[in-house]
């Protein structure tokens, strides 16, 4: 693809990536309003929730099927729709069941947006600077849960939930209309299938070239998917038991993820320089050695730690997710980008609760322990993942410099 269009292509995919993580943040603003206007208990603000991601994690792998006939422009574009549709008729609810319906309709449509956009940035850097490519698109989605969350508050205290609701639907729909008429021209639909070497054939449906290696590589991603929702859950109860007060635990996990945007952009550029391998090992040996330190430091101390904690905790996803693309034949991957996002988010929807178990029985501390022994498991893992990439021509050390 030419230089204009990659960056014209990354440029929408962060926009519509920025769009869809901050809606689904967005939620966290509003589940104590809906709360107290319908009398919800903890139990069912849960299962509001669950019905966004359950939805959202369900849908990523049919999108990928469709894209493959379709294209992933047009159904981008009916999954943000769909997303408009769901909470323009969530700012009219009288209830919790309509509630909950309506948060599946809009986790649906966005079930559309990781996949697809991904796949879409993949290709149109097929020839190189991928990981710094997705690395960026990972920041935009850091980027729009920042800001839609203080957007929605904005608005609900000036107007009211239900305005703020519509008018993020509004919004929502504008966006899927401009994808339609403007990404699918730029990016084209899908042409009748092309020869293939005998290399790059799907035979086995998916078109993943390397089994072995996209195996590791999904155990890697739903470790380091899973242990950082596992920190971020029970870091505020750390702080709180080393005696921090409230609202200090709410400064420590925006520095946090202020320092998770930055590592989802840095560590593209850093796997260009260091290679896949090393950076890996990097992020996730740093981000285990992180929270064994945190568990050591008194509060203050651990303040100045979280955003540098925050970029190893966050940094290696980006690296992931280049690496999936060259591992799997182009006219497969948004299927299999939807596998793979549905295992990274799986695992972080089920690790909480177990670790919730062995908090319950040992304490926070302990449990950080034993999460940071989980990541270093992730070591030899990576080690094992070399042959596949190196296999591939991936590559896993820094590129020579060559004169001028």
């Amino acid at each position: 693809m030419a230089p204009q269009r990659a960056r014209a292509t990354l440029a929408a995919s962060c926009a519509i990536h920025f769009l869809h993580d901050g809606c689904s943040d967005l939620l966290y603003v509003l589940f104590p309003v809906w709360a107290r206007e319908f009398s919800l208990s903890f139990t069912q603000v849960g299962l509001l929730r669950t019905a966004y991601s359950g939805a959202l994690a369900l849908f990523q792998v049919p999108a990928g099927f469709l894209a493959e006939r379709w294209g992933e422009p047009r159904v981008l574009a009916a999954g943000t729709f769909l997303t408009s549709v769901g909470f323009f008729c969530a700012g009219a609810a009288v209830g919790f069941v309509p509630l909950l319906l309506f948060l599946m309709i809009g986790g649906f449509g966005s079930g559309t947006q990781h996949p697809l956009s991904s796949s879409l940035v993949a290709r149109a850097y097929e020839a190189g600077r991928r990981r710094v490519a997705l690395g960026t698109y990972n920041f935009s989605g850091d980027l729009g849960k920042v800001t839609w969350p203080a957007g929605a508050a904005l608005v609900s205290a000036w107007a009211g939930w239900r305005w703020a609701a519509q008018g993020i639907g509004m919004v929502v729909l504008a966006a899927s209309i401009a994808i339609f008429f403007l990404l699918a021209p730029m990016v084209g639909c899908p042409a009748s299938p092309r020869q293939t070497s005998a290399e790059d054939r799907p035979g086995d449906g998916w078109g993943i070239r390397n089994r072995r290696g996209f195996t590791l590589l999904s155990a890697i991603h739903g470790i380091d998917n899973g242990s950082r929702t596992v920190f971020l859950t029970y870091l505020p109860f750390l702080l709180l038991g080393k005696g921090a007060e409230m609202d200090l635990t709410g400064l420590a996990l925006g520095l946090t993820f202020a320092g998770g945007a930055t590592g989802k952009f840095v560590c593209g550029f850093l796997a260009e320089r260091l290679g896949i391998i090393r950076t890996v090992l990097v992020t996730e040996a740093a981000t285990g050695l992180g929270i064994l330190l945190l568990l050591a430091l008194p509060v203050t101390p651990a303040l100045f730690l979280l955003p540098v904690l925050g970029i190893a905790l966050n940094g290696t996803s980006s690296v992931l997710y280049g690496t999936v693309a060259e591992l799997v034949a182009p006219e497969r991957r948004s299927r299999v980008y939807g596998m793979f996002y549905t295992i990274g988010i799986g695992a972080g929807a089920l690790a909480p609760p177990l670790f919730g178990l062995l908090s319950d029985a040992a304490g926070v501390p302990a449990t950080l322990s034993v999460l940071a022994a989980v990541i270093f498991a992730t070591l030899p893992l990576t080690r094992l993942l070399r042959p596949s990439v190196e296999g591939r021509g991936i590559r896993t050390t820094p590129p020579a410099r060559t004169p001028g």
